[in-house]
C-alpha cells in the first residue's frame, strides 16, 4: 500500500506543479511530501521531477508515469464518491475552474446557500481568467462564455447572453468628448485587459447593423482583472470595455456613463461544462446547483 501512497504522492504533486499546493491539497508537510516523492524516485533509480526554487516539472520519465497513474487514480476517486450513494450521502471534492467574474457573480452566490445541504461534498474553486484544459489540469467543471466551451464537452447554461458596453466616469467625460463611432476609441485612454492564456491585450469587440468592428483600444493602464479594471474607470482614469451587469450599478447611480450603446455586442452567456456523462452524484448535484436558474 506505500506503493500507491507515493504514487498517489506523485500524481498530487505533478497535477499542482507546486509541493506546496500539493501538500496541502494532501494534508501533509512539504518536507514530508519531498521525502516521499525522493524515495519513489530512488525505489524506481529515476529522477521523475525537475525542481528549481519556483517550479516543479515532470521529467520524460515522470510525464509518462504521470499520464499512467493520473487518470487511474481519478477513476478510483470518482469511483470511491460513488460509493457514498450506498449510504444515501453523495461525498467527494467538485474541483471547479471558472473566470474570476463567474465566480464572484454566479458561482459562489448559488453555492452559498446550496452548502449547509451536502455537508460531505467539498467544494474547491479556482478563479482566473486563463483558458485550461480541465480534464488535463483535473478539473471536474469549467465555466467560460459560451464560445469559448469545447465542443467535445457536456455543456450547461448557467447565465442569459453576456452585452459588453464601454463606461467611463463623468470625470472622464469632462475632458473628453464621447466617441461616436469605435474608429473613435484611438483617440481615447482605453484600458487594457491581458489576456492571461495568449499574452495579448483583448480586442473591444463592436456591432451595428450586421457590421463588426474589433478594436485595438490601448492606454496608460492594462490590468489582468475586471474589478481593477472597473476601479480605473471609477477613478476617472480612462473608458473600459466590461460586462454590461458590472456597470448597471455604477451606471444607475451616475457613477458612470455609457458609451457607443447602439454598437454594443452580446455575446453567448456563461456556461458550465464537463468531460464525462458519468457524472458522479456529488458532480450531479453541484451541476444542478450551477444551471441556470
Amino acid at each position: 500500500m506505500n506503493r500507491f501512497d507515493d504514487l498517489a504522492a506523485f500524481a498530487a504533486v505533478v497535477r499542482e506543479r507546486s509541493f506546496t499546493r500539493a501538500a496541502a491539497q494532501l494534508g501533509v508537510s512539504q518536507s514530508a511530501l519531498s521525502q516521499t516523492v525522493r524515495a519513489l524516485e530512488r525505489r524506481l533509480d529515476l529522477k521523475l521531477l525537475n525542481r528549481t526554487t519556483r517550479s516543479v516539472s515532470p521529467t520524460e520519465a515522470g510525464e509518462r508515469l504521470y499520464q499512467t497513474v493520473g487518470p487511474r487514480f481519478a477513476d478510483i476517486e470518482a469511483e470511491l464518491a460513488m460509493l457514498g450513494e450506498l449510504r444515501g450521502r453523495p461525498a467527494g471534492t467538485v474541483r471547479i475552474s471558472a473566470t474570476q467574474h463567474a465566480a464572484r457573480t454566479l458561482i459562489w452566490p448559488r453555492l452559498r446557500p446550496w452548502l449547509p445541504k451536502y455537508a460531505d461534498i467539498r467544494i474547491e474553486v479556482s478563479a482566473n481568467d486563463r483558458f485550461i484544459d480541465i480534464v488535463a489540469e483535473r478539473f471536474d467543471i469549467g465555466v467560460r462564455l459560451g464560445a469559448d466551451v469545447a465542443r467535445d464537452m457536456i455543456a450547461v447554461r448557467m447565465a442569459p447572453d453576456m452585452r459588453f458596453v464601454v463606461v467611463g466616469s463623468p470625470d472622464y467625460f469632462a475632458r473628453r468628448p464621447p466617441p461616436r463611432a469605435p474608429q473613435d476609441l484611438t483617440e481615447h485612454d482605453c484600458t487594457g485587459f491581458r489576456l492571461p492564456t495568449r499574452g495579448g491585450l483583448m480586442n473591444w469587440e463592436f456591432k451595428r447593423r450586421g457590421k463588426s468592428v474589433n478594436v485595438h483600444a490601448s492606454g496608460r493602464l492594462v490590468f489582468n482583472s475586471s474589478d481593477l479594471i472597473m476601479a480605473a474607470a471609477l477613478a476617472g482614469h480612462g473608458l473600459a470595455w466590461v460586462p454590461e451587469d458590472l456597470a448597471r450599478g455604477h451606471i444607475a447611480a451616475g457613477r458612470l456613463l455609457s458609451t457607443l450603446d447602439d454598437w454594443a455586442t452580446t455575446f453567448p452567456g456563461y456556461h458550465l461544462y464537463y468531460a464525462s456523462r458519468r457524472a458522479s452524484p456529488a458532480l450531479a448535484l453541484v451541476v444542478d446547483a450551477l444551471r441556470q436558474q
